[in-house]
């Protein structure tokens, strides 16, 4: 919903209850008015257009398990695991987790053929910090060997020297657990959690025919639950609209009036969000922006008999003066205007 449309029905409100005063530039009325005063301001004015979006985190994971044996340990949902740190236990042996893109599809060992797997294992050993003697490349080595060894000694698993399916977990980063899909006692195979990644995002479904407000980069304000607001940018923009799935309409070729691209904010301050897992939030997107324009509260319009708006000028004598405006864009609870106005002057703001 755009704040300058608020904005109007607010004027037009304030208009219809307020007593109309004068039309001409610089008619006075009596001194010794006992309303209070605001002062005309120059500042930056942004015109903000609101969708309502979600806030969650980024990316969703399918933990597997790739293993003989029985689940006898598992997270907590909300649990953090990072890179070395159990994501859970088969046999009472604990599952680490290590950051890769490649999953686990062969056995790493001494006498395999090189190959990117191995060098996100080696990655791993030397960030965990068992890489004393390990060259970082493609090739399993004896180091490599060594190094796992040590790793596994520390797990408290037989030291094998050799990474078998189901021994870790691989994923391109820490994740947060969001739900656990096995039991203690099951059997160690197929899903065992769902989770997500540990940065907080927020997504919006902006309408298609408004997608020019969400530019990549953009700085946008957001609204939280509790009336906190923080800021956020956007982080990336779609290319494919999607129309709702449950609108009649669509059969007609009318339901692209209700497409939508989706947009991802990335918050400025992630701590903003509180614990909110997540939370159901209002994004507004500056679609204008004027810089150094004069403006007065919403409130301090009046409407004028023959059409348009003025506010009256407080002088430092204490006479009042009607003084036409014209208006600009409307943001938050001020009203871009131009007119026989300078900044600093007072204009009167009816009580609320």
């Amino acid at each position: 919903m755009l704040i300058a449309g608020t904005a109007v029905v607010a004027v037009v409100a304030a208009g219809a209850a307020i007593a109309l005063q004068g039309g001409g530039s610089g008619t006075q009325h009596p001194t010794g008015s006992a309303l209070p005063t605001a002062d005309v301001v120059r500042t930056d004015l942004a015109d903000r257009t609101e969708v309502d979006g979600t806030l969650g985190y980024v990316h969703t994971y399918t933990v597997l398990a790739g293993g003989p044996g029985r689940l006898t340990w598992l997270p907590t949902v909300g649990t953090v695991i990072r890179r070395g740190q159990r994501v859970y236990g088969v046999d009472g042996h604990r599952v680490p987790l290590v950051y890769g893109a490649i999953p686990l599809w062969r056995a790493l060992r001494s006498g395999i053929s090189n190959g990117r797997d191995v060098l996100e294992l080696e990655r791993n050993l030397v960030a965990l910090g068992y890489g004393s003697g390990l060259t970082v490349d493609h090739q399993f080595t004896y180091a490599t060997k060594q190094a796992v060894k040590d790793w596994q000694d520390d797990l408290g698993v037989t030291q094998t020297g050799s990474i078998q399916l189901g021994d870790v977990v691989i994923q391109p980063g820490a994740i947060r657990v969001t739900s656990l899909n096995a039991v203690l006692g099951g059997q160690a195979a197929g899903s065992v959690l769902t989770a997500t990644g540990t940065k907080r995002r927020v997504t919006v479904n902006v309408p298609a025919g408004e997608q020019e407000i969400a530019k990549q980069g953009a700085k946008v304000r957001i609204s939280l639950p509790g009336g906190k607001t923080t800021t956020g940018h956007i982080s990336s923009v779609g290319t494919v609209a999607t129309a709702g799935a449950t609108d009649s309409r669509s059969q007609t070729g009318e339901g692209t009036e209700t497409a939508t691209i989706p947009v991802s904010i990335t918050l400025d301050k992630p701590s903003a969000a509180g614990r909110f897992d997540g939370a159901p939030v209002t994004v507004g997107f500056t679609s204008t922006l004027h810089k150094n324009v004069l403006a007065v509260p919403v409130n301090a319009l009046l409407a004028s008999p023959g059409g348009g708006y003025a506010v009256d000028v407080v002088e430092s004598t204490g006479r009042v003066r009607s003084v036409p405006v014209r208006l600009g864009i409307f943001a938050d609870d001020n009203v871009e205007v131009s007119g026989d106005l300078t900044a600093g002057m007072k204009v009167q703001v009816p009580r609320s």
